[in-house]
């Protein structure tokens, strides 16, 4: 009698144990596919970024930026200068 318990333990402890298995292998299939969207994402951010720059350049040189656009593109040139000036700064020059 305990002889068949302990046969039957043993059976579902390797039935856990295949299942463990499995989840492990769909778990790291699961972070792999995470890990490419995640890139994905990444790039297709950069890419709205670099769109929408070209679409306020091409605003700005067919002069067609209304006043959000202008603030906008302002505060960014603003931006871009303190970035240059602080690198000047820095090379000491």
């Amino acid at each position: 009698m305990a002889g068949e318990e302990l046969i039957r333990i043993q059976e579902k402890l390797r039935l856990l144990l295949k299942q463990f298995q499995q989840l492990q292998q769909e778990n790291a299939k699961m972070k792999l596919l995470l890990r490419n969207a995640d890139e994905k994402e990444a790039t297709m951010a950069a890419s709205i970024s670099q769109l929408q720059q070209q679409v306020v350049i091409l605003k700005t040189a067919t002069n067609q930026l209304d006043d959000q656009d202008k603030k906008e593109l302002e505060k960014r040139l603003n931006h871009y200068l303190k970035e240059i000036d602080r690198c000047i700064n820095m090379l000491g020059v």
